[in-house]
């Protein structure tokens, strides 16, 4: 037996899942809300018999190995590590230190060598001394805080990481380039960071990502903040500063703060509130929001105080109200930013923490500040600015609040701000359902064959299910390959064995069967309480596919005749007429 099918033994898909989602009981299977696109009702099914998943809305599924890669979007020798040591088995890593995986992994541990770097040079070398009383007196960042986040220092020299890796730890300039460590110039490498305060940015696993340098000198290159450049492991809109230390204190409390900056971070994390974390871009980005999801529903944003900030706030709500967040906002008063306003009174700023409000009436209050509400331009602007981001509540009930609130506060009615909003909603929603329509719509024959294929399959006797249909479908022709080629093989399984073994069944089969057999073994059917009322169910499929089947069929006639009737050959004709009578003859009667 080889590593992953030693691990794949190991690991129960219905602990693991739950670790991640909350799963639900339903008969022997267990649902839940698809964690990989936004949806209202169940269709997430997972199986603990043949330890598959599968969602009936996006349509993804397998193993466990593909829902960890696919939830933690990692390379399947990632998912391998995380599993083995979940199931107590030890690989021979030898085997797999090929590949995009290996790459990864060698800038994991570039990265925690240049973290280590960074912070050894602030906190103990002479060229960091500068950096370490910028950080202590000007931003008042107590010691213990330095170590926490691991901040460090980015010599000026430009060449002293570049140095320390490739001559003491032995890597290549290919290695440092890849990293986004360095930058090649004439076919000398350079350090990317220089003259920097550096702020390491994890993953919610703990892996180094990569870097944010902030410049201290005021003849800097560059702005004032740089990040590391896009690599194999680091994209600046799916992660944020601090979520390594955040995401135990978030689950805790049940509510995460999201403000711009790391300063701010270690601002909020000074005063006692360890459960804030820090966008990498100028909004939050639906990857952020689908990473926040998984340690709690609820965000308290606290940007800048400043246009950026608030347009940052409004970019971010649609994004977040789509993924089900309670949103509130933090008020700053008269300070620029979080680091500002706990420097200037942290018990004030504290309470106002503990006190944040909806953020739309933060929107509302700072929009209405912009424009004069009492002029006809003004409203038309209020309302322009305002009715997009009230369209996009979720909640009806609270979307009704703020139509009212608006609606008051314009001296207009209730009913005409709600047709404009219907009017700039409507090109919208057309759009969506046409790309939806096109991409996801499938023809009523297919569904219904998928229907009773996972009927059979399902049955508590699918010989006998599979009988029942016979004679109904007797000259059949299945549109969909697989499913046809599915039931020919129960078909031949039946002639030699009684019972129904879907493992045994499987192995009966070609591969590129798998993954229909087993959407169709996790496909959510109707509860029925008696095993005749499935059997009923079944019959009725089958007469409507067949009733589909002969339909279709007489169109085809139907046209073959009226192309005879230019011929002269009645023998033809009269053939296809009776044909056609008999198919008529057929078709179940309403």
């Amino acid at each position: 037996m080889d590593d992953v099918a030693r691990v794949r033994e190991r690991i129960d898909i219905v602990s693991l899942i739950s670790e991640y989602i909350p799963l639900k009981k339903m008969g022997r299977n267990f649902k839940a809300l698809c964690p990989f696109h936004t949806e209202k009702t169940p269709s997430f099914i997972v199986s603990a018999e043949r330890q598959i998943w599968h969602c009936f809305g996006c349509s993804k599924g397998g193993d466990a190995f593909s829902f960890l890669m696919e939830y933690e979007n990692l390379e399947f020798i990632e998912a391998l590590r995380i599993l083995a040591q979940k199931g107590g088995v030890e690989i021979r890593h030898s085997d797999f230190q090929t590949g995009l995986a290996a790459k990864k992994e060698k800038i994991y541990v570039l990265n925690r060598i240049a973290m280590d770097f960074y912070h050894f040079v602030l906190t103990k070398h002479a060229a960091g001394k500068q950096a370490l009383n910028y950080l202590i007196n000007e931003r008042k960042i107590d010691t213990r805080l330095i170590e926490t986040f691991r901040l460090g220092f980015a010599p000026r020299s430009g060449r002293s990481m570049c140095d320390y890796l490739i001559n003491k730890k032995q890597y290549k300039k290919q290695d440092l380039t890849e990293a986004g460590l360095a930058f090649l110039k004439a076919d000398v490498v350079f350090d990317f960071f220089r003259g920097r305060v550096i702020f390491p940015l994890f993953d919610h696993r703990g892996n180094v990502l990569g870097f944010s340098g902030r410049a201290i000198d005021k003849d800097y290159f560059g702005g004032k903040y740089i990040n590391s450049r896009e690599t194999l492991v680091y994209h600046k809109g799916s992660m944020f500063f601090g979520l390594n230390i955040a995401k135990e204190e978030i689950k805790k409390q049940d509510l995460a703060i999201a403000v711009e900056g790391e300063f701010d971070v270690i601002a909020f994390y000074s005063l006692g509130f360890k459960n804030t974390v820090a966008i990498k871009g100028t909004a939050l980005t639906e990857d952020q929001a689908n990473l926040l999801a998984r340690f709690t529903k609820r965000v308290s944003l606290c940007f800048d105080n400043d246009r950026a900030g608030y347009d940052a706030t409004k970019r971010s709500l649609p994004v977040l109200e789509k993924k089900g967040f309670a949103i509130s906002s933090i008020v700053l008063g008269s300070a620029k930013d979080a680091d500002e306003a706990v420097k200037k009174d942290p018990f004030a700023f504290k309470k106002s923490v503990k006190e944040s409000a909806s953020v739309y009436d933060y929107i509302f209050s700072h929009t209405f500040s912009m424009y004069d509400k009492e002029s006809i331009d003004g409203k038309r602007q209020i309302a322009t600015e305002l009715l997009p981001i009230v369209s996009h509540i979720e909640n009806e009930i609270v979307k009704e609040h703020y139509l009212k609130k608006l609606s008051l506060e314009l001296d207009t009615s209730y009913d005409s701000l709600v047709r404009e909003l219907e009017r700039a909603a409507k090109k919208e929603v057309i759009e969506k359902n046409m790309v939806f329509e096109k991409k996801y719509k499938r023809e009523r024959v297919e569904i219904l064959e998928e229907y009773l294929l996972s009927l059979i399959i399902q049955s508590e006797d699918p010989k006998h299910a599979l009988t029942s249909i016979q004679f109904i479908l007797q000259d059949y022709d299945f549109k969909g390959i697989s499913y046809k080629k599915i039931v020919n093989y129960l078909d031949s399984y039946f002639k030699k064995k009684k019972k129904f073994d879907a493992k045994q069944f499987l192995s009966s089969i070609p591969q590129e069967l798998e993954q229909t057999f087993d959407t169709c073994f996790l496909f959510p059917l109707p509860k029925f309480t008696e095993f005749y009322q499935s059997m009923q169910e079944v019959e009725k499929v089958s007469r409507e596919l067949r009733a589909l089947f002969l339909k279709n069929k007489m169109q085809v006639l139907a046209n073959a005749l009226k192309n005879e009737d230019k011929a002269e050959n009645s023998q033809q004709i009269e053939a296809l007429k009776k044909e056609l009578s008999s198919l008529i003859s057929l078709l179940p009667k309403d």
